[in-house]
């Protein structure tokens, strides 16, 4: 099984989407062309849901649009190639259109659809059951077969893989469900989350036993150029993440998501203090350690280090101001 280990950095849609202050389109233009210098495999951009559930990504089009002008107009022909495929979040068929839209003349690499493990947590966030929100993806899935002239390559997030927030533990056998539920329509690439940040090394290596046992050990390895089958996606709530991404190693996992700077963290995680403030759960698993980690075990990525300590530095600034001007 090859060493060579794939990063997908989720800081412009995942880190960001629940930040309490506006942060200008400007600013996330500048930090995916950062990030498109440090060498990860793949950026998700931005969603395509709506501006009313997720204000934060209400710019998405544009900010796709900027960035497609960044590229031609400071990198050769030769060079693209080699620019991190580009992605983004679709919630539905109409997010489907919207992206589309967004991307009229310049072809579309890769849509990510979110589903969750758990009942409670999918009517929540996604106002549908499981089998619901499925049912929603089918529509996309068609559309990802047919536009541009090419298949589209389409990401399939599982929450809660571990846990939820309302519900308790997980069974891997119900995220095997889901998983071989989302192949079955389509999927080309599932995304295991630890949503709310309380894997262990332990229940990690169960997952993926289970998981694979269920949709085929072939989703490991590589299903088409410079892309794999499963994706961990994990946060740091508890200061974990980078014990499980050795075990996921292990277990033969070679593609995993990070945030730069560790921006993100799902809300539900967060714990209100006796004082009655909010305080923030850690975020994703910050990409510079996802990366530390994964040479420090014996692999290899081609991530630029430095670079991706420069687009941190930025995200942390950007951030900060964010917060600041929401008096957070």
């Amino acid at each position: 099984m090859s060493d060579l280990v794939r990063i997908t950095d989720v800081s412009p849609r995942d880190g960001l989407q629940n930040e309490p202050g506006v942060i200008p389109t400007s600013d996330k233009v500048k930090l995916v062309e950062l990030l498109c210098k440090t060498g990860v495999d793949e950026i998700e951009v931005t969603s395509f849901v709506s501006a009313k559930w997720v204000p934060q990504l209400g710019d998405g089009a544009e900010v796709l649009q900027r960035v497609h002008a960044w590229l031609h107009a400071n990198w050769t022909k030769e060079e693209l190639p080699g620019v991190p495929c580009l992605s983004m979040l679709v919630p539905n068929q109409q997010g489907m259109q919207a992206a589309l839209r967004a991307h009229a003349g310049v072809s579309v690499e890769k849509i990510a659809v979110f589903a969750a493990a758990s009942e409670t947590f999918s009517q929540k966030n996604l106002n549908a059951t499981i089998e619901e929100s499925l049912e929603r993806f089918r529509p996309v899935m068609e559309m990802a077969r047919l536009a541009c002239g090419q298949p589209i390559h389409v990401r399939a997030y599982i929450s809660c893989v571990i846990a939820c927030p309302f519900e308790g533990p997980i069974s891997p056998e119900k995220v095997a469900d889901v998983a071989a539920r989302l192949i079955e329509i389509g999927a080309d690439e599932i995304d295991l989350g630890d949503t709310i940040g309380v894997s262990t090394a332990e229940n990690v290596s169960e997952l993926l036993r289970v998981v694979t046992k269920r949709i085929g050990k072939e989703w490991l390895a590589k299903r088409s150029v410079g892309e794999y089958g499963l994706t961990l996606h994990l946060h740091d709530t508890f200061g974990r993440a980078a014990e499980c991404v050795r075990a996921a190693l292990d277990l033969g996992v070679r593609s995993f998501d990070g945030s730069v700077a560790g921006l993100g963290g799902c809300p539900y995680a967060s714990k209100t203090l006796p004082d009655g403030t909010i305080q923030r759960a850690p975020g994703n698993i910050a990409t510079e350690l996802l990366v530390r980690t994964i040479h420090e075990a014996g692999y290899r990525t081609n991530v630029d280090l430095n670079a991706l300590a420069d687009a941190a530095a930025f995200a942390r600034e950007i951030v900060a101001k964010s917060r600041a001007g929401a008096g957070s």
